[in-house]
């Protein structure tokens, strides 16, 4: 899109790259955020089907209009910060965990060079921006000044950072199978990897890892059932307790983007990204985004249908499943992966 700037518009390198640039953040950005707002409703209305409910079905058609009615009642309504608050951290907190959300879209690639940062270590960049999440819990718990959600964040850092630890060593094991950091080339390395079908999940060896994502994806997210950062028996609504109007809508967009992140990197790093699930001609006729967006409404409905059905862990269980289990296992996988590579692939 650069180069066609400069030819369209006689523009300088420098200007042509950074209306591109910007015209590529706006063809993330705003999509997404619509995006975000039709899975909640998908959120209510699985939910809902579930329990043998109707869901939203007021607001517009079929209830789709619900979620920009509940974002018009929040962002008419009155921003209250606790007068015992340190206002500045309070008030940055709920954009800092916004922003960090959307930064990680820039290397997800919609399809084959179709991303808007196609760097070397997308892999590491995604890591590193979902870790920065992080702050903004902790920055909101502290700065409200209140014990239950500075309880919430005490708990809600200590779950997200033992999750991320399992989480970095089954990237290891993509990234050693793959032979790279970067997202359009280990999509690309995953055709006809097993057979005739597309993706890592296909493989024996990589197939417990993507089961270790998911679940570790969910507890990342704080989505059921390991939401114990809104435990309503002892912690009220949180770490968020104390926020108000858009201050609580950014952190449920910011909540519900990362959902999204890790359906999409669940797609990309295991089951193909945007090419389809099998080999075949016919099937690249379809274009790659619809593939890939096809596999994140999968992964979204089976975030909602283990909220809907699985009960909630208790905070012992949630740390022992990611400490004792799933930190062994994925090292240990991380020695079997590059034992067999050096095995099979580089004749060690």
């Amino acid at each position: 899109m650069t180069a066609r700037f400069q030819d369209w518009f006689g523009w300088s390198y420098e200007v042509a790259w950074g209306w591109a640039t910007f015209l590529g953040i706006l063809l993330i950005a705003l999509p997404l955020m619509l995006a975000v707002a039709m899975i909640i409703y998908a959120d209510r209305k699985i939910w809902a089907a579930m329990a043998l409910r109707r869901g939203p079905n007021v607001v517009g058609p079929f209830g789709l209009l619900q979620s920009f009615a509940d974002g018009l009642k929040v962002f008419l309504q009155e921003t209250i910060v606790p007068s015992a608050a340190n206002k500045g951290i309070f008030i940055m907190a709920p954009i800092v965990t916004f922003t960090v959300a959307l930064l990680a879209w820039a290397v997800i690639p919609f399809n084959s060079g179709a991303v808007l940062a196609d760097i070397n270590v997308g892999l590491l960049y995604v890591l590193a921006i979902s870790s920065l999440g992080v702050y903004g819990t902790v920055m909101a718990g502290w700065a409200s000044n209140s014990k239950y959600p500075f309880f919430s964040a005490m708990r809600a850092s200590a779950q997200m950072i033992s999750y991320e630890v399992s989480i970095g060593f089954i990237l290891i094991c993509v990234v050693l199978w793959a032979g790279t950091f970067n997202l359009n080339d280990i999509v690309k390395d995953q055709q006809s990897h097993v057979w005739i079908f597309n993706g890592y999940v296909f493989n024996p060896l990589l197939f417990p890892m993507w089961v270790m994502f998911l679940i570790s994806g969910m507890a990342e997210t704080g989505r059921a059932p390991f939401d114990l950062t809104e435990a309503e028996s002892e912690l009220v609504a949180g770490y968020q307790t104390e926020y108000s109007s858009m201050s609580f809508a950014l952190y449920w967009l910011g909540e519900y983007a990362n959902v999204l992140l890790m359906c999409a990197l669940n797609a990309t790093l295991f089951f193909g990204g945007w090419l389809p699930p099998v080999d075949w001609a016919p099937l690249y006729w379809i274009p790659g985004w619809i593939w890939l967006f096809a596999k994140i409404g999968f992964f979204f409905f089976i975030f909602s249908w283990v909220k809907a059905t699985v009960p909630r862990y208790r905070y012992d269980q949630l740390m022992r499943l990611g400490w004792k289990v799933f930190l062994p296992v994925s090292l240990g996988f991380v020695v079997l992966v590059s034992g067999y590579l050096m095995v099979t692939r580089y004749g060690a």
